[in-house]
């Protein structure tokens, strides 16, 4: 249940409690106080995730038609779209060690181009463009399985400085996506094509 739709039932029930006859001891009924408080408590729990994984405000914008229907087309959600259209102008800044790249109601995990990633959980790393790398896992592997092997590499005293921060941002990552309500990780392939000799992919490039 949504947010806005426990503080719908809230607003009923404190309407039905105002109107509600006094019991013999001159209180409200307290099944309905107790109703009340947990769909108070349970708004104040559930909140809208972050969009963005810095320091972010609300602003109010008034655009040409064209350029909104330009800004639909990088992202259907517009605040998205303009972060990824003013990107190449923003200074270079210390990316996390993990992160989660948005396309629409979803979302990935990218993570350095790092080797002990690959050999302490066995998966696969894509490399992207822009230096990181997409996570592939090989079919066995489960999410669960690999949530395993970073809890237990982090107890590996031998991890330097930064092997340990993409280890725990990954781990903090799935961890908190698996307890979150509302969010559903799952499974994807991709297509790899495999090189069979030197000079193979150039065939079909």
């Amino acid at each position: 249940m949504t947010a806005s739709i426990r503080l719908a039932l809230f607003a009923v029930v404190m309407m039905a409690l105002a109107t509600a006859p006094l019991a013999a001891n001159g209180h409200r009924p307290a099944p309905m106080v107790r109703y009340a408080a947990k769909a108070i408590r349970g708004a104040r729990r559930r909140g809208r995730p972050k969009k963005f994984n810095r320091p972010s405000r609300a602003v109010t914008l008034t655009l040409p038609d064209d350029v909104l229907a330009a800004l639909h087309a990088i992202d259907s959600d517009l605040s998205r779209a303009v972060v990824r259209a003013a990107q190449p102008f923003i200074p270079e800044a210390p990316r996390p060690a993990a992160e989660l790249t948005m396309f629409g109601d979803r979302a990935v995990i990218v993570v350095p181009p790092n080797l002990r990633l690959k050999e302490r959980t066995g998966v696969e790393l894509i490399p992207l463009s822009d230096g990181r790398a997409l996570i592939s896992l090989d079919e066995g592997l489960s999410i669960a399985d690999i949530e395993l092997r970073l809890h237990d590499a982090l107890a590996d005293p031998s991890f330097d400085r930064d092997d340990r921060a993409v280890f725990e941002a990954l781990a903090d990552i799935l961890g908190n996506a698996r307890r979150a309500d509302g969010v559903t990780v799952r499974r994807r392939s991709i297509i790899v094509l495999h090189g069979v000799r030197e000079g193979g992919l150039a065939d079909i490039a």
